[in-house]
């Protein structure tokens, strides 16, 4: 920083001359006056409280007298043409060696700020152009400015636009273009996310980020990138930033030394960056922000705020003779009226800390070593870390400077710095950290005569913080804007065709972003998106697909049966796009349909797909079940027959016979034939038309049965529509599935498995002539649950067909009407599988354990043989098997139990 020498000779009258003070509120176009009035003069230099607004008004004067006559002067950077006419700089380094015509200084009331109000206070009072001084400001300093610059011009300008109250808003509710003000980076951040999560995004700007990441910021949202910015108080310095509403999220804010409440005069500087030029802006509170009282809001809206009554002053003239002089110089007290002594800053506070280190004390025993010591305490603590820490860094480079070789700091030691903090990974924290870190060396490289070669570390520091501010910026952009969002949000205000492309699979892209999937005629939002996102996904999507639409419904309407399928679910698919949804309808063979389509297809286009649709289905039942639907309609089935038939077309073409079996002993034989002439076939357990057994007719006889008895979401609808296409002839029974579910989709369920219905039929088939029965019983008669015939042996042949056996295979005979008690166990080593419980005498129990633990070893057999279950009953003492077991018993007492 360049430390001015002002001095106090120019007296309290002389400070007026050229002077006009222009005061006023926001948006008066006092620093567009200021360019202005400077470019009338052939030099002049302009005053500006930030960094990132001094950038901004350098590039508007360069556009109007080009780079070689423009220089740019902050305390991190320096572009200095040859001979430059306009100097454009950050209050505190405003060279004073410069003789120009004009000076302007703006946001004068800025000199009653606790930490840099002292500076402002030097240049409103002392510096000055040759011709013309300009001091642009907020009314509220008009009294102190008419006090301490007797006979000055001043000058107020009005609003150009109209502000006023918009109440309070949720966050979700904000109008476009709105800057959302809170007063930490936690809040910002906050803020922040949940504008992205339901806005699509938002920029953000705070104090503490390097200008080169704020202009990228503010950039973005200028560009209508992002509809909002969430920013600190920062946005109220003079940024030119087209806002339509400012909300408070707070007005509450740290101070740097406590937290207060903001003043009206600070709320009024941040609510006036709504509107630009002649557009009218609002204000309003948001989030955590208690409601604006009535005379607050009619303050804001009229500009009508209490004046300052102190500015902060500290020593122009300071003494450099010796330390203690130059703390006493430093701690001097104004003499008018009107100011008051600043506290102390980062500068004194660091000097204060150094002058009690007797190597620093021996360094500065002459007016050059204090004046240097002096130079180095105006690094600014840009790390915002404890005054030791800050203060130690100070010494380090003092140390250098006084001691080094030529007076200089080492090249080796700033280069490990710098490099230390070149790299580009972690966090938004951890950027913020280094870009804080960089800054320092940026000033410090920016003086002339600290370093070797200051024009090539000025490069290198720049190269790095310009590297870490672009990664900051990439990170803020991708944690707080959603990208695709933002793009479509744009290209949907600019009200133009958008560029939309479809891959083979479906995938939607809209201007470059994908947005989502189309399938069919139904467009869905990309899976990430959420809330406000999918919506604008959705919008973006239907206003480029509205064509594509309309020629899917052409197509359709001429596409071949062969490319349409009904899944399981109900789902009808073309080319695997689902496009409609089958719905229960009045009749069991008509079932409704239920279009997938967007909004967008509408009318003619809307009615041709419906009707491809109703065509298709029509068909597909009648190719599928058609001789069911004669059966409902034949002229040739009447009296008993009929009601049989009507009562197979009901039960999907699969119906118990027990149900029927009153009307069955009546069925006459012209009836049974004309039932046969339909393709019905009576069977042992059941009527049914063994054509419908195949896999397409079961499958959609299940899923009409599912649509009459609770809907497609019916449980185990896809395991049985999977299953009657499998070609399996049973399946474990899952309780928890509708039995009608199971029949409609061809199968019985028997005990512990699900037997397909012709299967049943073979098996009676192979039961009937082998059992056997006593004189009187009738060979061959279906089990009823009371016969009494004698049995039979079950046979592999039997067990293969219905695919299990052992317990599964007597649980189905069971539920058929067969006693598993009276199955006869004969052949135990030929028969390879025993299928049920077999009650034995108890003398047999003890010859037959040791025989089936052996039979697999034995014989070829199935392990159900070692599972056999042997029940015992009361024992006969006089039979054969009681013998035995006690000549078993006598061999096993001789041998001493050896076997």
């Amino acid at each position: 920083m360049l430390r001015p020498t002002p001095s106090r000779s120019l007296s309290r009258e002389a400070r007026a001359r050229g002077v006009t003070a222009v005061l006023g509120p926001t948006n008066t176009g006092k620093t567009h006056l200021a360019i202005e009035r400077m470019l009338a003069h052939p030099t002049g230099m302009i005053g500006l409280p930030l960094r990132l607004l001094a950038r901004e008004v350098y590039l508007r004067v360069v556009a109007k007298v080009g780079p070689e006559k423009v220089a740019l002067v902050t305390g991190e950077e320096k572009i200095k043409p040859d001979r430059p006419r306009y100097w454009i700089c950050t209050i505190e380094a405003m060279p004073r060696d410069i003789d120009v015509a004009f000076v302007a200084i703006d946001e004068i009331q800025l000199a009653a700020d606790m930490d840099r109000g002292h500076v402002f206070t030097d240049r409103l009072l002392y510096v000055r152009g040759r011709e013309e001084t300009l001091l642009i400001g907020s009314s509220t300093v008009l009294p102190l400015v008419q006090s301490l610059i007797p006979n000055v011009h001043t000058t107020t300008r009005p609003r150009l636009s109209q502000l006023t109250f918009a109440g309070e808003k949720r966050l979700s509710r904000l109008p476009r273009r709105t800057a959302i003000v809170a007063f930490s980076a936690e809040e910002v951040y906050a803020i922040a996310e949940l504008i992205r999560r339901q806005r699509g995004g938002a920029a953000v700007v705070l104090g503490a980020l390097s200008p080169r990441t704020r202009n990228a910021q503010v950039e973005m949202y200028q560009a209508g990138d992002v509809d909002y910015l969430v920013a600190t108080d920062a946005v109220g310095m003079g940024l030119n930033l087209d806002v339509d509403h400012v909300a408070f999220a707070a007005n509450w804010k740290y101070d740097g030394t406590r937290f207060r409440k903001l003043t009206p005069a600070e709320m009024g500087q941040i609510a006036g960056r709504a509107g630009r030029h002649l557009s009218d802006g609002t204000f309003g509170s948001t989030g955590r922000c208690p409601p604006f009282e009535a005379e607050l809001v009619e303050r804001l809206e009229s500009h009508d705020f209490d004046p300052l009554r102190i500015l902060q002053w500290r020593n122009p003239d300071l003494s450099f003779g010796s330390l203690e002089g130059l703390q006493a110089s430093l701690d001097e007290h104004p003499r008018e009226s009107g100011l008051t002594r600043a506290p102390m800053g980062e500068d004194q506070q660091a000097l204060e800390i150094l002058m009690k280190e007797d190597d620093i004390r021996d360094l500065a025993r002459n007016p050059a070593g204090v004046r240097r010591l002096w130079d180095v305490c105006g690094v600014p603590d840009y790390r915002k870390v404890h005054p030791q820490v800050h203060a130690d860094l100070v010494a380090q480079l003092y140390r250098f400077l006084m001691k080094g070789m030529a007076g200089r700091i080492p090249d080796t030691w700033f280069a490990e710095q710098v490099a230390m903090i070149d790299r580009t990974d972690g966090d938004i924290d951890t950027l913020s950290r280094r870009i804080a870190q960089g800054r320092t060396w940026t000033f410090v490289a920016n003086r002339p005569d600290w370093l070797r070669d200051p024009e090539h570390w000025q490069g290198e520091t720049r190269r790095v913080e310009d590297r870490l501010s672009d990664a900051l910026h990439e990170r803020l952009a991708s944690r707080f804007v959603d990208r695709r969002t933002s793009v479509l949000m744009r290209r949907l205000r600019e009200n133009t065709m958008l560029e939309a492309q479809i891959t083979a699979d479906g995938d939607v892209t809209v201007e470059g972003q994908h947005v989502g999937h189309l399938h069919g005629f139904l467009f869905v939002p990309d899976a990430s998106a959420e809330g406000h996102e999918a919506k604008t996904l959705r919008s973006a999507a239907e206003k480029a697909l509205a064509g594509e639409i309309e020629a899917r419904a052409d197509r359709f309407a001429a596409t071949a049966d062969s490319t349409l399928v009904l899944s399981h679910d109900g789902t009808i698919r073309w080319t695997g796009a689902p496009v409609a949804k089958l719905t229960p309808g009045e009749k069991l063979f008509a079932p409704q349909i239920r279009l997938l389509a967007d909004d967008s297809l509408t009318g003619a286009h809307r009615e041709k797909v419906e009707a491809r649709l109703d065509a298709w289905l029509k068909a597909y039942i009648v190719r599928l079940l058609g001789p069911l639907m004669e059966i409902e309609t034949a002229a040739d089935l009447t009296g008993l027959a009929k009601g049989i038939g009507y009562q197979v077309v009901e039960a999907l073409g699969v119906l118990e016979r027990s149900k029927v079996a009153h009307e069955m002993r009546s069925l006459d034989q012209d009836g049974r034939g004309a039932l046969r002439r339909h393709g019905v076939r009576f069977g042992a357990y059941h009527i049914f038309l063994p054509a419908l057994l195949k896999p397409a007719p079961r499958t959609l006889a299940a899923q009409l049965w599912a649509l009459r008895n609770g809907g497609l979401d019916q449980r185990g609808l896809d395991e049985i529509a999977h299953l009657a296409g499998s070609g399996r002839t049973s399946i474990k029974v899952d309780r928890e599935i509708a039995k009608g579910l199971y029949r409609a989709a061809g199968f019985r369920v028997s005990g512990e498995r699900a037997v397909r219905v012709d299967i049943l039929e073979r098996l009676a088939d192979l039961i009937r002539p082998a059992i056997a029965y006593r004189p009187g019983t009738t060979p061959g008669a279906p089990p009823d649950g009371t016969a009494d015939g004698d049995g039979f042996v079950a046979t592999v042949g039997m067990t293969s067909l219905v695919g299990c056996s052992g317990e599964d295979f007597a649980s189905i005979l069971k539920s058929l009407g067969y006693n598993s008690e009276a199955i006869v166990l004969t052949r135990l080593i030929l028969t390879p599988v025993i299928l049920a419980p077999v009650v034995v005498e108890p003398a047999l129990i003890a010859v037959l354990e040791p025989v089936t633990a052996l039979a697999p070893v034995l014989v070829p057999v199935r392990p159900a043989l070692v599972g056999l279950r042997l029940l015992a009953r009361a024992p006969d003492p006089d039979s054969p098997f009681a013998k035995l077991a006690a000549l078993k018993a006598q061999l096993e007492a001789g041998d001493g139990g050896k076997r």
